[in-house]
């Protein structure tokens, strides 16, 4: 009995054993492949290739919200803003706001009627704009160049005001008492009496339509927007200086002709052209004695006259210099006409005379 139930026993040690080494083996079996498994595979070779073109990176949820805030944005009146051009026509000019368009009539761009908003905007110029209306009832915010550039124009403005800078300008219309023209967008006026050195009657203002001339600045007024500008004193200082060029050359012993301007008691006053003018004094106008220039002379009338001096802007004026330069060959003309033969050569015409010497066969 005792051994039957060793026996078993035995078997089952054995057993065990084989069991174990079998377990053994196969751990490490697993082991090695568990190995060469992590063991990293080996590449072929690598070939040259292009870089891949970067990835863009993904928008994120602050990206989308940011987008959806602009296209949700509500413009308010009067909000100054800038913008870009996509597109200009004759009457408007359309504008990338954000996300949303935008629109700019003609009228809302400048006061001139002669602005070609074609030939002075064009797509892709950055402008600044204020807010007129949120919505046009087609989805565009309305907007105006006007409001915005306001301020900057009566900047320049009240500059040229100051500096008396010559600025050219173009008439467009007429009023009552003058015409109208625009500058740095700005509607303004010029009086009659400041467009020329004389009078401009009210019937003749309608001819200086479309005309360029260069004025100044005399009254720049922001709050009344009130401007006003002058022709005159440009005028004024272009007739000094010609005048002062045109006395530049004149010489004391110069002959020339002028015209009588204006006759006093003490003598004339003659244009010498190009606003010279030179005194012709009573004493000097005939060898004769006369009493007033008006015995002589009359208003209008063209006469000759010699340059006789130039001094501290005046000019002294004289005929008779001219009349004693001439008498001198006229007295040896007179002494020509009643030239006398002599005695000794005088001529007979009486009949004796004539048959003297008269020989008859």
């Amino acid at each position: 009995m005792e051994e039957e139930m060793k026996a078993p026993v035995t078997e089952t040690v054995e057993e065990v054993k084989e069991v174990a080494a079998a377990a053994e083996e196969t751990e490490v079996v697993e082991a090695a492949e568990a190995e060469e498994a992590s063991a990293p595979a080996e590449e072929p070779e690598a070939k040259e290739e292009a870089p891949a073109p970067a990835e863009k990176p993904a928008e994120s949820m602050a990206d989308y919200e940011a987008e959806i805030d602009a296209s949700l944005r509500r413009y308010e009146r009067d909000e100054k803003v800038k913008c870009t051009v996509i597109s200009v026509d004759q009457d408007k000019i359309m504008v990338e706001l954000g996300s949303t368009t935008g629109i700019i009539r003609k009228q809302d761009v400048t006061d001139d009627p002669s602005f070609n908003l074609q030939e002075n905007i064009k797509p892709g110029d950055e402008i600044e704009a204020t807010v007129l209306r949120s919505d046009d009832g087609h989805g565009h915010v309305v907007l105006s160049m006007k409001a915005a550039a306001a301020a900057k124009a009566w900047e320049r403005l009240t500059s040229l005001l100051g500096s008396k800078e010559d600025v050219a300008v173009k008439i467009t219309g007429i009023t009552k008492a003058g015409v109208i023209t625009v500058l740095e967008g700005v509607r303004g006026f010029i009086p009659a009496s400041k467009l020329s050195l004389g009078y401009v009657a009210e019937d003749d203002l309608q001819n200086w339509i479309g005309k360029s001339i260069n004025a100044r600045v005399i009254t720049a007024e922001k709050e009344g927007r009130k401007l006003v500008l002058s022709a005159k004193e440009i005028l004024r200082e272009k007739e000094a200086q010609e005048r002062k060029d045109a006395a530049a050359q004149i010489r004391v012993g110069l002959v020339t002709d002028g015209v009588v301007e204006t006759i006093k008691d003490y003598g004339a006053f003659v244009s010498l052209g190009k606003g010279v003018t030179g005194l012709l004094h009573v004493s000097q106008i005939s060898q004769k004695r006369i009493k007033t220039p008006s015995e002589v002379l009359k208003e209008g009338q063209t006469v000759r006259v010699k340059v006789t001096k130039v001094a501290d802007g005046r000019i002294s004026l004289s005929m008779k210099a001219l009349e004693e330069s001439v008498a001198p060959e006229a007295e040896e003309e007179k002494e020509e006409i009643n030239f006398k033969l002599p005695k000794s050569e005088n001529i007979g015409t009486g009949l004796g005379d004539l048959l003297k010497g008269l020989k008859l066969n």
